[in-house]
């Protein structure tokens, strides 16, 4: 019988991990106000990109300038007693110092003129209290980013506990995934391996809902401190550039990482394998050109190849074809196919 048979191979193989990741934003601040009143102003369209400061909303401000006049008024109030104090005490020191009036006189207008300047401090206090207070009628941005839908309308009567809309930078996004306990020891544990430890050397890829692969490519931001008892899992954080902001928060993907690479391991075509009795067998080509049947067992997938953890020997000739007829000793005439070198060559570029 004619087979065709490849060499099983032997090279560096990464092995790759893949989880499902949630996309947020890399900074998502609630927008609150920090004063109560009626709305009176939406500054800004839904789903457009604002600047960190840019004015998002209005209050009425008018119960808050005639505060602002109160306090000032009272400001007013107060540098007057002031300077009243203070020409008070002007006048009655040299007539103090000339034993022309009593000296209790003047110690009781040096403390009314102190008593002066404290007040004038309390309401020049006020007056900045005042003024803050105007400002917060004006409800800003905290962030750069895209600010959301308004979850309230012009008109509604608004409070330091309503939430008027978020905003989300989205340049970089981040992207969370969890991994389960073993595969958190496996990583910190595992000679080499910098996933976790030092995340900027190894690039994460994303792949999208739909199945393409995105451009940017990302990395590790952080690792949470604790394991989740209910799920089993550690959550994973990751950051992606996003320019343009086409990646939005809320968006379902996959990211892909190389976890370790398999030093020397010897790979075979998937036509190789066959199972018979859930036992997984590679048909080899022995000395005499005759069939000889190997028990193997196989480690992750590689493309089109299988990884032999153990069984095969790597150069042995492997029968990619007509597998389903062969049996032990069956004589074969085998012709080399070349497909093995491609793929050694593949592993030592990176594979896929």
């Amino acid at each position: 019988m004619k087979v065709t048979a490849v060499s099983a191979t032997q090279s560096d193989v990464p092995v790759t991990g893949e989880w499902v990741g949630t996309l947020d934003g890399y900074v998502n601040a609630q927008i609150q106000p920090q004063a109560n009143g009626y709305l009176i102003r939406q500054d800004y369209r839904e789903g457009s990109q604002v600047q960190e400061g840019q004015v998002l909303f209005e209050i009425d401000p008018r119960p808050f300038d005639a505060a602002l006049e109160q306090a000032q008024g009272q400001l007013g109030q107060a540098q007057a007693q002031l300077a009243l104090a203070q020409i008070n005490v002007n006048r009655d020191t040299p007539l103090a110092e000339a034993h022309a009036i009593a000296q209790s006189q003047l110690d009781n207008e040096v403390q009314q003129k102190a008593q002066a300047e404290a007040a004038v401090k309390t309401a020049e206090a006020q007056v900045a209290t005042a003024n803050i207070n105007l400002g917060f009628t004006k409800v800003r941005s905290l962030i750069t980013g895209v600010a959301g839908q308004a979850t309230t309308q012009v008109g509604n009567l608004v409070s330091t506990q309503s939430v008027l809309t978020s905003v989300s930078q989205l340049n970089p996004i981040k992207v969370y995934f969890s991994i389960s306990d073993s595969e958190y020891l496996a990583l910190t544990t595992q000679a080499g391996s910098d996933l976790l430890h030092g995340a900027s050397k190894i690039p994460l890829t994303l792949i999208l809902s739909n199945g393409e692969v995105y451009p940017q490519k990302g990395h590790v931001v952080f690792v949470d401190r604790q394991l989740n008892a209910q799920t089993g899992a550690i959550r994973i954080a990751a950051a992606f550039p996003n320019p343009g902001n086409i990646l939005r928060p809320g968006q379902f993907g996959r990211v892909r990482a190389e976890t370790e690479v398999l030093r020397k391991a010897i790979l075979v075509p998937q036509a190789a394998v066959n199972e018979f009795q859930g036992q997984e067998q590679v048909y080899t080509v022995a000395a005499n050109n005759t069939v000889h049947v190997n028990n193997v067992a196989l480690g992750t997938q590689y493309g089109n190849y299988w990884v032999v953890t153990s069984g095969l020997n790597g150069g042995t000739l492997v029968i990619t074809d007509n597998v389903q007829k062969l049996r032990e000793g069956v004589p074969v005439m085998p012709e080399v196919s070349k497909s093995g070198a491609a793929v050694s060559q593949s592993a030592q570029s990176g594979g896929r």
